[in-house]
């Protein structure tokens, strides 16, 4: 069965086509505020290529703590610059927050991403003392949610982990070896379930699941499997649909940004 469909989201959003430049100025526009303000630190590397670096939002005065946002795009688009409004809640409910950037595939494999996320969050955890809240879409969702499993962190970093939100994660990743995308993403049954956080062991940090009410059937499956698998709440957000599910997280009283914060 041919699955490519049932993962696409463009094609059932109105007007799909206009999120990403969208996205685009509103984070340019946040950057060159925080930069006029002296509270960003761009591309802080955390590894030897071109894209393993982040971006680091500080607030007005010490940080609470850190939040590391990751990006989605099944693995193989985007970038940090494109999402650093998502910071800007946070940031004025007194966190700094961290958005990495990292390689694509098909150059390299969604094992590996993992492995670059896990290596970012630490250095980001060394530039912000205090808890760490980690936060991720889809494909993100999938990173932070890897970012549980055993050793995956350094032991003094991931005993800062204070929660958890993978928003609209794919959690289980062998319904994509029926889809197109396969050609780049390269998984094998292997790799996919090693990669799936719902093959993990629960995990003891608090985690929650937060999903649009209005996804794709499959997003609603991928998020409920996780809260299944690992016992914690799946928030499903009235309307929300999977491009504007993470808008929330640019102001400091919705609620996506409490529950992350709260």
């Amino acid at each position: 069965m041919d699955l490519s469909d049932a993962y696409a989201n463009g094609p059932y959003i109105a007007q799909a086509e206009d999120y990403p430049p969208r996205w685009n100025a509103a984070a340019a526009a946040f950057r060159a505020e925080m930069a006029a303000e002296d509270r960003l630190k761009a591309g802080l590397t955390y590894g030897d290529g071109p894209r393993e670096a982040l971006d680091l939002v500080l607030p007005e005065g010490a940080p609470q703590g850190l939040v590391v946002f990751v990006h989605g795009g099944y693995w193989m688009a985007f970038g940090r610059e494109t999402w650093s409004h998502l910071a800007a809640g946070a940031v004025a409910r007194g966190w700094a927050v961290a958005l990495p950037s990292y390689d694509l595939c098909p150059g390299v494999r969604i094992s590996d991403i993992t492995r670059q996320i896990a290596a970012a969050v630490t250095r980001a955890a060394g530039e912000v003392d205090g808890p760490i809240r980690l936060a991720g879409h889809s494909a993100g969702g999938h990173l932070v949610a890897r970012m549980l499993a055993p050793a995956m962190l350094p032991e003094e970093v991931a005993a800062r982990i204070a929660h958890v939100m993978p928003i609209s994660p794919l959690s289980d990743l062998r319904p994509l070896m029926q889809t197109g995308m396969n050609e780049r993403l390269q998984l094998d049954a292997d790799e996919a379930w090693a990669e799936s956080p719902v093959a993990m062991a629960p995990p003891q940090v608090p985690v929650t699941v937060w999903v649009g009410a209005a996804e794709r059937p499959v997003f609603l499956e991928q998020a409920h499997w996780l809260g299944e698998a690992w016992s914690c709440p799946v928030v499903v957000d009235d309307e929300k649909h999977h491009f504007d599910v993470i808008d929330g997280l640019a102001e400091p009283d919705a609620a996506i940004t409490a529950h992350l914060l709260g």
